[in-house]
């Protein structure tokens, strides 16, 4: 089968080079180490949130409500996903004890990082669509083994954090490199004692890099299971990602707070799984029903705010409980 885009070479470019632009201005941004006011990362989040929105308009103008609602849905899916993707980021900037004024820095590497990968998902992901309509039934199955895993260290209450000295890249690079007692600043890279060091920025930037391979495992055959659009499953990835920075900073107090999140995230990835299985089944079977995306994007809304609200009454009862 043929995956088609509505996306011109010439779209492609533009998208790419608007990207690219907004990256440098945000390395621009952190160029200069500072603690992130709230007043500052708000106007950031509010930037990166219009951003889709208008993206979104003009699909619907220009190519249709179709690919309009189905990049809507797929971006809900994947800034949900990216949510939980921030509650690791903030349990490994923690753990690394990483100054607040380089913070988000640190957070830039992390997204560029995830855009590179999720560019060589997609791209395979594409590859793999083309190849036939098995593949739907692999990215199913990918997204039912993520969601039992996800559900299963959620119910289980099997604590997030975990010794990050022992994560194969961080030994590695210990092997490697001499590494610095402290950090220098956004220096990754610094000569002490005559020879090359790593700092432990280095070290966070690289144990960051490994959490971004397995959101991608994630998060793009969840957006596949939206839409069959490389341009349209890029877009969304893109624009989910590149809100994270300033968007960590307004909710680093809140996410601790969403005990309730991953369980939704669980629900989300089997609903998206099963709507995938059901797309390869209609392509064998014609009468198997498919699920509409308007559906697909009323479940998932339903889902996050159910799974908001529990959690946040979790914890006023929590709060409110005798000791």
């Amino acid at each position: 089968m043929s995956v088609e885009s509505v996306a011109s070479p010439g779209l492609w470019f533009i998208s790419i080079a608007v990207l690219l632009g907004l990256l440098v201005v945000d390395f621009l941004v952190t160029r200069r180490p500072h603690e992130v006011s709230l007043k500052e990362a708000t106007g950031w989040s509010v930037f990166y949130l219009a951003l889709p929105l208008v993206f979104g308009l003009w699909l619907w103008f220009e190519f249709g409500s179709g690919q309009s609602v189905e990049f809507i849905t797929g971006f809900v899916v994947e800034k949900s996903l990216s949510v939980d993707n921030l509650f690791v980021f903030m349990l490994l900037l923690t753990a690394f004890a990483v100054p607040s004024e380089v913070q988000q820095r640190v957070l830039l590497y992390g997204i560029v990082g995830a855009l590179v990968l999720r560019g060589v998902f997609i791209a395979a992901g594409a590859a793999l669509l083309s190849a036939g309509t098995w593949a739907f039934l692999v990215f199913g199955l990918v997204l039912f083994a993520s969601a039992i895993k996800i559900l299963h260290a959620a119910l289980s209450g099997e604590p997030a954090e975990k010794d990050t000295s022992q994560m194969r890249s961080v030994r590695l690079l210990r092997r490697l490199m001499p590494v610095t007692d402290d950090y220098r600043g956004t220096k990754m890279v610094v000569r002490e004692h005559g020879r090359r060091a790593l700092t432990p920025l280095a070290i966070v930037v690289v144990a960051i890099f490994a959490t971004d391979v397995v959101f991608a495992i994630d998060s793009v055959p969840a957006v596949y299971g939206i839409t069959e659009d490389p341009y349209l499953v890029f877009t969304t990835n893109a624009f989910a990602l590149m809100g994270l920075r300033a968007l960590y900073f307004v909710l680093q107090s809140v996410l601790a707070k969403l005990v309730h999140l991953n369980h939704g995230l669980a629900i989300i990835l089997a609903f998206i799984g099963v709507k995938l299985v059901l797309h390869w089944a209609h392509g064998v079977w014609p009468a198997v029903p498919e699920i509409p995306t308007p559906v697909s994007l009323l479940v998932i809304i339903v889902v996050l705010a159910t799974v908001t609200f529990t959690s946040l009454r979790s914890r006023r009862g929590a709060d409110t409980s005798p000791v």
